[in-house]
């Protein structure tokens, strides 16, 4: 079983990295961070934090291929 759990709380986090990280207040756990403004270098600076924050090493490509803060939660979940 996996350490990090998606609870509503995980999502919030991640959510919570996207705002700080793109400096907006208006994203929801199904916001795809590239159509808020993020491009291929702010994404960088999300999955630092993730790492930081989670322990848990993405790559661009698991991004790009999840890019809301239920998608990366749920990677999270995964790698965990």
């Amino acid at each position: 079983m996996s350490s990090v759990d998606t609870t509503s709380a995980d999502v919030e986090g991640v959510a919570e990295i996207f705002r700080r990280v793109l400096e907006s207040t208006d994203v929801a756990a199904d916001s795809d961070f590239f159509l808020l403004g993020g491009d291929s270098l702010i994404a960088t600076r999300v999955l630092s934090a993730v790492a930081r924050t989670y322990g848990v090493e993405l790559t661009f490509d698991d991004f790009a291929l999840a890019p809301t803060p239920a998608g990366l939660a749920r990677l999270i979940a995964t790698a965990g």
